[in-house]
């Protein structure tokens, strides 16, 4: 097939590598070059990057809506579109363009955690499973009717980096077969059950705050939830920490006030509002990630607020 492209961060890069591979991409569509880090450097999309050391002709609007967009991905001559992590909600006439539509890969089992930031989700709220959903793509955010769908395990002690790394393999693996079973006329869309919806918004720094009257096991699933990014975070002793690694050492009972640190363990040990959970790993400001043993041979381990 002859395919436009849609994507934006490194999530992308595995899925457009693999159309590259079995299709023909004749345009890439990625956000415009952004400002980052302390410098605020011009920096291109990960998505960009790629196609340029393909030779695949790049297009960064700002907007999906404007004519010259329309024009722009019409005039590709595409039989579809695929979009994965795009970061943009597309126009209903353009979805149309193409003869099978508009594909996207979505990292969720939909309708589950519709939006913007899935994984990060799914990791926090403590969810067993994940995986990888097609859709055809309609003008509502992730509502398009369901293609194909795989499945994969979240362990207990997952992090959303982990879990990002698995969902982004299994993308364009999901992806081929949908995109075959399009051309034979085999996958036939099925609506999405709007009461089981769930949303997924987009996290930022706060989302990672600690609050240490909810259970060990809620905080223990933000603090892998939020690894690498945003990080969990919390003041221990009055200096801001960052929490990663950590494991539930007890699911119930109350074992001191909630944010108070307690003896054992290699770890520091607090006490939540429900149970305890062990920090393992652990940021200081201006510093490194390092063990919780490290951090202790400096510091000193009362309580967490």
């Amino acid at each position: 097939m002859k395919v436009v492209f849609l994507g934006t961060p490194e999530f992308a890069l595995n899925t457009l590598e693999m159309l590259i591979k079995e299709h023909e991409v004749v345009l890439c569509v990625t956000k415009p070059d952004a400002p980052k880090g302390r410098g605020g450097r011009m920096q291109m999309p990960p998505v960009k990057e790629l196609a340029i050391r393909y030779g695949i002709p790049v297009y960064q609007p700002a907007s999906a809506k404007t004519d010259e967009f329309y024009e722009t991905v019409k005039n590709a001559g595409a039989d579809v579109m695929v979009t994965c992590a795009y970061g943009k909600i597309l126009p209903e006439r353009v979805l149309g363009i193409t003869r099978y539509g508009c594909v996207n890969v979505h990292a969720s089992l939909l309708p589950l955690y519709r939006g913007a930031a899935p994984i990060w989700h799914a990791v926090i709220d403590g969810r067993r499973e994940s995986g990888i959903t097609t859709m055809l793509t309609d003008a509502g955010m992730d509502t398009g009717a369901v293609l194909l769908a795989d499945r994969t395990a979240i362990g207990p002690d997952m992090t959303m980096g982990e879990l990002h790394d698995v969902l982004a393999a299994l993308g364009p693996v999901t992806l081929m077969r949908t995109l075959a079973g399009l051309e034979r006329g085999a996958v036939e869309p099925v609506p999405q059950d709007g009461e089981k919806a769930t949303s997924a918004p987009m996290v930022d720094r706060e989302t990672g705050h600690i609050d240490w009257t909810k259970s060990a096991r809620e905080i223990h699933d933000l603090i892998r939830g939020t690894d690498p990014f945003p990080a969990a975070y919390s003041s221990l002793d009055g200096r801001r920490v960052k929490l990663f690694r950590s494991r539930v050492v007890e699911d119930g009972g109350v074992f001191g006030e909630p944010g108070s640190c307690l003896p054992g363990g290699a770890g520091i040990r607090a006490a939540c509002g429900k149970g305890v959970v062990e920090i393992t790993e652990i940021q200081g400001e201006g510093a490194r990630r390092m063990s919780a043993g490290e951090y202790l041979n400096g510091h000193s381990a009362n309580k967490f607020e």
